[in-house]
């Protein structure tokens, strides 16, 4: 069930309010009337998505008879996956608006219910389509062009032969989809409505609440004992945690095992990479080459310490600015001014994907109690539109999210644009990469419209700090995550205590710890607990391969190569058409599996250090 969302993670700039804008806050909050009008349209179309979830059993064993009945029953399918999706967001979208809300907890509680339910009522569908062979199944195909839209699906069912079970076992463990999924739950839970946030007062007097959107904001500060402190009392708060929410992992991991295993699969990380078709060379590759460039990366921290003129650098130092400039405050309205302009080379139908979804309500934009931390984009109400979450602090990084979650959306567009919406849902795989790209035109944007060697410094150690918090500690996140599965498979027993021992082990080799380049302190292992992504099942790693590729992509594209802009046009266009490597490959000869596919992120590493050295 976890699976099926499409979640990842500016307005039109009218110079003539451009006075107004500047004097206004503006906050957005998403109207999910687009979905539908009111709470009591969302119970009919619950009961209605419900009638027609215990009607598809029915199709069982029609499939085979005709072309024009499995063409049918595969529609009668997808039409109830597509309003299940809708029902599903509409109540999800509304609880993570504020999670404190118990009627929005059980209306979120029933769709998910639903989801459960559609999966156990279509549990047949993958066995019979095996029964029926591939031979009848391309015949079929040849002869009815409806099934078109169908083809990768059903492809992609043959393909999964030896992991698919007989219909029973399947109908079993869709049953057991709530239960599967239900640590996710606990740790939002736990993270968003249920742990009592501490209070600090910080060296001016300030007074601030360190819930997981306070922590992000001031882990910043730019007074180091304040940063401390921040970084004492929020880790202190998780491990009074740390063992509950061990257990929430170790149910995660245990659950994910158990379906690896079920289905045949050498272990965990096989098992997810076959559903998105990966070749296990992506996620080698990736490991191999962040380990290597460890150095590249200490020598950032390094010339981090150095520019904030400290010797014995240590984990709460890694989030400052690497010099304290005036920016001004990058409220919603600039946010979206620069970000259109900084897109402005993506070309003429981009932008006006672009503007036209910010001319809309789709955006849900400042924290406010009970809101879901984080931010993503939402574009799996196929027939409506994307719809954006953001925590909007008003300073830079918040700038970078909006591009970023901007950048999904435009890619849902371009997707179901092109595709029916058995092939508009895209892979993570290739998601990330379309909105890291836009990280680095907006990265790139700043340091050339800079007004001061302070400020360009300032833009340059952002995008050296994307970099760091996107190639590599996402590919420490991956590495933990692999850990953890791969103890889990050896028998060994998850407990917070043994978690945070592993990721401290890789919080310091990948920061350095024992070459003196970064401190880290014991009490900070307990980072872990505070990811929410270790729910998503090896998302993390493909972060770190989509910055891999946004640096691939954009090097060549900074350069003035249309081509290649082009290419990536046509990625983001072809959804999920096809397996995310065969796009890329296929469509920008991009090959994930090699080298050199990771090469332009660490020579946009080491440029950036280079030019910031100049200017020193």
């Amino acid at each position: 069930m976890k699976n099926f969302l499409s979640i990842f993670s500016l307005a039109l700039v009218c110079l003539c309010n451009s006075q107004l804008w500047a004097q206004e806050t503006v906050r957005y909050e998403w109207d999910l009337s687009d979905i539908y009008p009111d709470v009591s349209a969302w119970e009919a179309a619950m009961e209605e998505v419900a009638a027609r979830i215990e009607g598809l059993p029915d199709l069982q064993g029609s499939l085979g008879d005709s072309a024009s009945a499995m063409l049918a029953a595969l529609r009668e399918i997808s039409d109830t996956n597509k309003e299940t999706a809708r029902v599903y967001v509409y109540t999800s979208l509304e609880r993570d608006a504020d999670q404190r809300q118990a009627d929005t907890q059980a209306r979120f509680g029933r769709a998910r219910q639903l989801y459960t339910d559609f999966g156990e009522a279509t549990s047949w569908l993958s066995p019979e389509v095996l029964e029926i062979g591939a031979e009848r199944v391309n015949r079929f195909i040849a002869a009815e062009p409806g099934l078109a839209d169908f083809e990768f699906m059903l492809q992609d069912m043959l393909r999964r032969a030896p992991h698919t079970l007989d219909q029973q076992t399947e109908a079993i463990l869709a049953q057991a989809g709530m239960v599967l999924s239900s640590p996710e739950q606990i740790y939002e839970n736990y993270a968003n409505a249920d742990i009592p946030w501490p209070t600090i007062t910080l060296s001016e007097g300030q007074e601030v609440t360190l819930s997981q959107a306070g922590y992000s904001r001031w882990r910043a500060a730019p007074n180091r004992d304040d940063r401390k402190l921040v970084f004492d009392t929020f880790w202190d708060t998780w491990n009074q945690f740390a063992d509950g929410m061990g257990a929430t992992l170790a149910s995660e991991v245990q659950a994910n095992v158990f379906t690896a295993r079920v289905r045949s699969h050498d272990g965990v990380l096989d098992h997810n990479l076959f559903n998105d078709g990966l070749p296990p060379e992506v996620y080698t590759q990736l490991v191999s080459q962040v380990n290597e460039a460890l150095p590249i990366f200490h020598r950032y921290l390094q010339l981090r310490g150095r520019m904030l003129g400290i010797d014995d650098l240590r984990y709460y130092d890694i989030y400052p600015p690497l010099v304290e400039v005036d920016t001004g405050e990058f409220d919603l309205r600039r946010s979206e001014e620069i970000t259109f302009a900084a897109l402005e080379p993506f070309g003429e139908r981009y932008l006006e994907l672009l503007e036209y979804g910010l001319s809309q309500d789709w955006m849900h934009s400042h924290p406010q109690p009970g809101k879901r931390s984080g931010a993503y984009m939402n574009g799996s109400v196929y027939d409506v539109h994307p719809y954006v979450l953001l925590n909007h602090n008003d300073d830079y990084n918040s700038l970078s999210t909006f591009a970023h979650e901007w950048g999904h959306a435009v890619h849902s567009l371009l997707a179901n644009e092109n595709n029916p919406y058995e092939n508009a849902g895209y892979s993570t795989f290739i998601a990330e990469m379309a909105s890291t790209i836009n990280e680095i035109l907006l990265e790139e944007y700043m340091i050339a419209n800079a007004r001061t060697d302070e400020e360009k410094l300032f833009y340059l150690g952002g995008a050296l700090e994307s970099i760091r918090g996107t190639f590599f500690r996402q590919t420490m996140f991956a590495e933990f995550e692999l850990a953890i599965h791969q103890a889990a498979e050896n028998g060994e027993p998850l407990t917070g205590p043994r978690l945070t021992e592993i990721y401290g082990d890789l919080l310091k080799r990948y920061h350095g710890h024992d070459e003196g380049v970064l401190t880290i302190d014991e009490p900070y292992a307990v980072e872990w607990a505070y990811i929410p992504h270790f729910y998503y099942d090896f998302y993390v790693f493909q972060y770190a391969t989509s910055i891999s590729g946004a640096a691939w992509f954009a090097e060549q594209f900074l350069a003035g190569d249309t081509e290649v802009r082009d290419d990536f046009i046509r990625v983001l266009s072809a959804g999920g058409s096809d397996y995310p490597h065969n796009i890329l490959l296929n469509e920008a000869g991009l090959d994930m599996t090699q080298p050199e596919a990771y090469e332009p992120v660490l020579r946009r590493m080491t440029d950036l250090m280079d030019r910031i050295e100049a200017l020193l």
